[in-house]
């Protein structure tokens, strides 16, 4: 026996088969299932399916668990996405909950149940460096997921291992085949988890329960209205559809501004820049960056976004990325992230703006 391992079971295909593919090399498994969510009429997260996961483990012969999560979800997660939309930024939840919720209840509950490790079936390797920092190592698959989980801590990442790292999507999918694993062909969920439809506006409407800010001005980047906005909360730097405007070309967003309530629009070519400012830095494969030193590396301001050349250095608390080449619609509140040369996570950060 390889040691006790904590498997956190979403109800899907690739948690199932982490669970199953370290049954298979000797660990002793134990499955687990954080509840986060429930609606008022009963459907639950995509992350949360207990009902799928516990048949799993029963097929796997693995004990399982649940703890409910909800309260601290609420305040740590959700909370804070609509307080971020309120104040005109776009925020990645799922990169929050990962590190103040999901790691931190799994190795407290690997604690309790007396496991050293803890794993996931994240698409994405931990691995240690000659410095003796732990990383991510990204993942073969088109579905590398280092990004949405780069905030990590050092000791999080030091009882954690993803054994997916190295697999496609249709090997997992083809493995959980061949051991009938039930939940084999069970699709991918493509939305944040408790906003199942992807109309955030919607979502913080019925949830806030304070002011919202109301109806605004569209301006241009020199501050002249050019028509009337439905709530910032409704857009998002970059966006193109669903303006409600019509200017004989098309125009996107380029700013929004929560202290006047406008929103600015611009041609596409003004969304490019080569220099991009963060807060809230997380080092994971270097220790950091000494004040006046330069990091060469790769880096990413979205999820799907190809990583570019890229300098990084610190001004004071805060991070500044110049790209080698300009890149486009950097919205406040998304992450970026950088890779160093052998495709591990060398340091994220949250965006606050060009």
């Amino acid at each position: 026996m390889r040691g006790r391992v904590v498997v956190g079971m979403s109800g899907g295909v690739d948690s199932a088969v982490a669970a199953y593919v370290l049954k298979q090399q000797g660990y002793e498994v134990l499955g687990l299932t954080i509840r986060t969510w429930e609606s008022d009429a009963g459907s639950v997260s995509r992350c949360c399916d207990i009902d799928d996961a516990r048949e799993v483990a029963e097929k796997l012969d693995i004990p399982y668990h649940v703890i409910n999560c909800a309260d601290d979800f609420k305040k740590k997660v959700t909370q804070p996405f609509i307080d971020e939309y309120i104040s005109g930024r776009t925020p990645n939840p799922c990169v929050v909950c990962n590190r103040v919720l999901k790691w931190d209840k799994m190795l407290h509950m690997a604690d309790v149940l007396e496991a050293d490790l803890v794993a996931t079936g994240h698409y994405a390797g931990v691995i240690r460096l000659d410095n003796g920092r732990y990383t991510l190592r990204q993942s073969g698959s088109s579905k590398d997921q280092t990004y949405m989980l780069y905030m990590l801590t050092q000791d999080q990442l030091k009882r954690t291992i993803m054994p997916l790292c190295d697999m496609t999507k249709e090997e997992v999918r083809r493995i959980a085949d061949e051991a009938g694993i039930p939940v084999a062909q069970k699709p991918d969920s493509q939305e944040i988890c408790f906003v199942p439809d992807d109309d955030y506006a919607e979502y913080i409407l019925e949830h806030h329960t304070g002011e919202l800010p109301g109806e605004g001005d569209f301006v241009d980047e020199e501050g002249n209205v050019i028509g009337r906005h439905k709530g910032i909360i409704n857009y998002t730097v970059g966006q193109r559809k669903g303006l409600g405007i019509a200017m004989g070309h098309p125009v996107f967003v380029k700013r929004i501004d929560p202290v006047r309530n406008e929103v600015v629009l611009a041609d596409d070519d003004r969304l490019y820049t080569d220099t991009v400012r963060c807060r809230d830095v997380n080092f994971m494969g270097i220790p950091g960056i000494a004040e006046g030193e330069g990091f060469k590396c790769k880096a990413r301001i979205r999820y799907h976004h190809t990583p570019q050349e890229a300098e990084v250095f610190m001004e004071g608390d805060e991070l500044v990325i110049r790209f080698s080449e300009p890149v486009r619609a950097a919205a406040p509140g998304q992450s970026a992230v950088m890779y160093d040369d052998d495709g591990c996570v060398a340091l994220g950060a949250v965006i606050t703006g060009e």
